[in-house]
C-alpha cells in the first residue's frame, strides 16, 4: 500500500525549507532495470515540492513496468513519461526519451525552475538544498551543460548516417555508407555530456526553436545525439 510504502521508505512529505519549497527542480529519470537501485535513487532525491517524469523503456519486462507504476502512483508529483521509447544505447531514442519527458513537464502545473536528468544507476553526492544553493550562485539563468566543439576524433558520430539494428535480440547502433549533410542552419557541432541542468525557459526554446527543431531532425541518425544536442543548443548566441 501507498501508506506503506511512505512509512516505510521515509519518504520526505514536507520541504525542508523555506528557501526550497520556493524553489522547485524537475528531474527526468531513464530506466529499465534494478528496481531497488531506482526506488533508492527516487527516496534520496525526492521533495514534495518538485516535480519527477520516468521514462520507462519500453523492453523493460511486464513486471518491472508494473512495480514502478505502482510506486509512482503513490505520488502526486511523479508520473510516467506520456510517451515511452525501445531505447537503444548510443541511438535517437535515448535523446527522444528526454525530449518526451520534457513536454510533459512544460505542461505540468508545477512551476519548476531547472530540469536535472538522470539514469537509473545514479545516485545523488548533494542534498536537494545544496543542489539548489549551488545553481543560485554560480549559475542562476544559466544551464550546465559543459562541452567543446566537435573533437577530430568524434567527427565520424555526425558525419555519416547511422542506423539501429537488433541482432539475436540486442538493439545496437552500426554507422551506414551514406555520408550525412551539413547540420542545419550553419550550427557549429559541440560535443560533451549527455547529462545536464536546464533552466526551464531554455526547455521552453529547445522545444519550440526552429534551429532547435530543424537540428534534433538532422541528429536523428548520428552517434549518440544526446552528447552534442544540448551543449550545440546551449552555444547559440542569446
Amino acid at each position: 500500500s501507498c501508506s506503506t510504502v511512505l512509512k516505510t521508505l521515509h519518504f520526505i512529505t514536507r520541504p525542508l525549507s523555506e528557501e526550497e519549497g520556493n524553489f522547485s527542480l524537475a528531474y527526468i529519470i531513464t530506466i529499465h532495470k534494478e528496481l531497488e537501485m531506482f526506488v533508492r535513487l527516487l527516496r534520496a532525491i525526492y521533495m514534495p515540492q518538485n516535480i519527477y517524469c520516468i521514462h520507462i523503456d519500453e523492453k523493460s519486462p511486464r513486471g518491472y513496468k508494473t512495480a514502478v507504476k505502482n510506486i509512482v502512483n503513490c505520488f502526486e508529483n511523479i508520473f510516467i513519461s506520456s510517451k515511452r521509447e525501445h531505447v537503444v544505447y548510443a541511438g535517437f531514442s535515448r535523446l527522444q526519451a528526454d525530449i518526451n519527458c520534457m513536454r510533459d513537464l512544460v505542461n505540468s502545473k508545477v512551476q519548476w525552475n531547472y530540469v536535472i536528468n538522470l539514469c537509473g544507476q545514479d545516485y545523488p553526492l548533494k542534498t536537494n538544498k545544496e543542489i539548489i544553493q549551488y545553481i543560485k550562485t554560480k549559475w542562476n539563468g544559466k544551464n550546465i551543460t559543459p562541452g567543446i566543439v566537435q573533437p577530430l576524433h568524434m567527427k565520424h558520430r555526425t558525419e555519416v548516417s547511422y542506423r539501429e539494428f537488433v541482432h539475436s535480440g540486442v538493439p545496437y547502433v552500426y554507422p551506414a555508407k551514406v555520408r550525412k549533410a551539413q547540420p542545419p542552419h550553419n550550427l557549429t557541432i559541440y560535443f560533451g555530456s549527455a547529462y545536464y541542468i536546464l533552466s526551464k525557459a531554455f526547455v521552453e526554446f529547445t522545444l519550440s526553436d526552429a534551429r532547435a527543431k530543424a537540428l534534433l531532425e538532422w541528429s536523428r541518425d548520428t552517434y549518440s545525439p544526446d552528447e552534442h544536442y544540448w551543449v550545440t543548443l546551449n552555444r547559440l548566441p542569446g
